[in-house]
């Protein structure tokens, strides 16, 4: 692998960028180069391959998939010793630009950002750069860190996040009361899911930001987590159409989100977390700077109309689910399958917060259409959260592709141990090469 040369970033200085995995920072009066560093590479292991067997629980809604009905783990793994909640988002730079958060990132200048969420008012998120076409080479490297308070809640963290257009809209939402609530004798991690508050942007590709104009107390759609309360739009995430958004079906963004609703007669304690809830919810815009923050622009997934047609709405007191299933759903992802033309769902039930965790996966050839399930991977990671499938590294025919996450913040909570299964599951980021099976 090429070497990435660097200087520490002083006054006055611009970033040059001279080809692939290369950059040279320059002083802009002196024009020196001050420092050299050799790109972390990530770290892989290998293992035999095998067939993740489906373990549905009985309640599914969901019908079995008549295309796909399995799940190959190809025995590769690649990820990095990182912080968590990588969401990557292709720009038409062929870059991956991405939110991170709890733990530390690597800087071309050899030394390290560490984000915190869960500091309250001083709660910081951070932004990366995947450069590379091959997860087993990726070089993966920080580009800072933000500010923004979470109060009245304790926790302001990444979610959805695009780049389009070389504008990067990031989005953050909060969570409570505490990364470490007592219930009873049991200890849970972010029990009450907050607000979406909104976007901070970039035009610069990530090296400098305009502030999110909404602040936790007046999120950009009005809700409240305070105390328990369920929100519908609390962690949302985009869909995943490719490079530069160039396989959306209107040129609209999509983003999908999971949260829960005051009707449950029976809610948990951890009801609406950050990683579980009753329901899948959906909405859309047309991405620009202006309308992105600006929740009279935003349209929200109302159901079906007599004859089955989608229903969009701007009224967000009419926003219906798009799944459900009490007490199984959680942290949602989606990505277009261009090859296969089907839109893949990663849904990860999260426990109690803090337990092994579910995944499953649905595809449909449609956003509003019928979800089946492909598999049900029950204790994946054994702790694996933020699963999602980057486009980029789908393959020509649509059949491999890589699944990335994080796992095991927890590993030994309230007595329970998790264990690394898949081989290579761990905190930071991870990323496994899997297959469809028919």
């Amino acid at each position: 692998m090429n070497k990435i040369t660097a200087t520490v970033l002083m006054a006055f200085c611009s970033i040059c960028t001279l080809f692939s995995q290369v950059q040279v920072i320059r002083d802009a009066k002196t024009k020196q180069v001050t420092l050299q560093t050799e790109p972390l590479k990530p770290e892989v292991e290998n293992y035999e391959a095998f067939v993740w067997t489906s373990e549905t629980p009985s309640d599914c809604p969901f019908p079995k998939s008549t295309t796909y009905s399995q799940v190959r783990f190809l025995g590769v793994k690649s990820g990095f010793h990182f912080a968590d909640t990588f969401y990557p988002t292709w720009g038409d730079d062929n870059l991956l630009y991405s939110p991170y958060t709890d733990g530390g990132c690597w800087r071309l200048d050899g030394s390290w950002d560490n984000s915190i969420s869960w500091s309250g008012a001083n709660a910081t998120t951070g932004q990366a750069v995947m450069e590379g076409d091959d997860p087993l080479a990726l070089v993966v490297y920080s580009l800072g860190i933000q500010s923004a308070s979470a109060k009245p809640y304790e926790g302001r963290y990444p979610c959805g996040s695009l780049i389009y257009n070389n504008v990067w809209f990031y989005g953050t939402y909060c969570l409570g009361p505490s990364s470490n609530a007592q219930y009873g004798n049991i200890t849970v991690n972010w029990p009450w899911l907050g607000p979406f508050v909104g976007f901070r942007t970039s035009t610069d590709k990530g090296r400098s930001w305009k502030n999110c104009p909404h602040i936790p107390e007046k999120s950009i759609f009005g809700e409240s987590g305070i105390n328990g309360y369920p929100v519908k739009i609390g962690s949302p995430h985009f869909v995943d159409f490719g490079k530069n958004m160039q396989y959306s079906p209107d040129g609209k963004a999509y983003m999908v989100a999971h949260g829960a609703d005051i009707s449950d007669p029976k809610p948990r304690f951890w009801n609406s977390s950050w990683i579980t809830g009753d329901n899948v919810y959906m909405l859309r815009v047309t991405p620009s700077v202006e309308n992105m923050n600006d929740a009279s622009k935003w349209e929200f997934y109302g159901g079906k109309d007599d004859g089955g047609n989608a229903v969009w709405t701007n009224d967000f007191s009419k926003i219906k689910p798009l799944l459900e299933w009490n007490d199984n759903m959680g942290c949602v992802t989606v990505t277009y399958n261009a090859p296969l033309k089907k839109y893949l769902m990663c849904v990860t039930d999260g426990g109690n917060t803090c337990s092994k965790m579910n995944t499953y996966m649905l595809e449909s050839e449609s956003l509003t259409g019928e979800w089946k399930l492909i598999t049900y991977m029950k204790s994946f990671g054994e702790q694996a959260y933020f699963v999602n499938i980057p486009s980029k590294f789908i393959s020509k025919d649509g059949q491999t592709m890589w699944l990335m996450y994080s796992g095991n913040f927890a590993p030994n909570w309230n007595g329970e141990q998790i264990k690394s299964n898949p081989v290579g599951s761990h905190y930071g980021l991870v990323m496994q090469k899997i297959q469809l099976l028919k």
